[in-house]
């Protein structure tokens, strides 16, 4: 009889994050942008690090140009 080999271990899934649909009071147009308020973010429960305008979660984008000018002397 041939060995039998071991079954291997499955890989983990990794957890897919699915968004609400926005709904009344949500999101707003800005010129070309679609901008989610605050509610839409707490109601969707993570922060996705995007810079969004209200953001409850405290993240900032860095601003490469600010970083730039950071190495310049006045």
């Amino acid at each position: 009889m041939a060995p039998v080999e071991p079954i291997p271990e499955p890989k983990p899934v990794q957890e897919k994050r699915v968004a609400p649909t926005p709904g009344p009071g949500d999101f707003y147009y800005d010129g070309p942008y679609f901008v989610f308020t605050e509610q839409y973010h707490l109601r969707r429960g993570w922060c996705c690090q995007s810079g969004c305008r209200h953001c409850p979660y405290g993240f900032v984008k860095p601003n490469p140009e600010l970083a730039i000018d950071a190495g310049k002397e006045p």
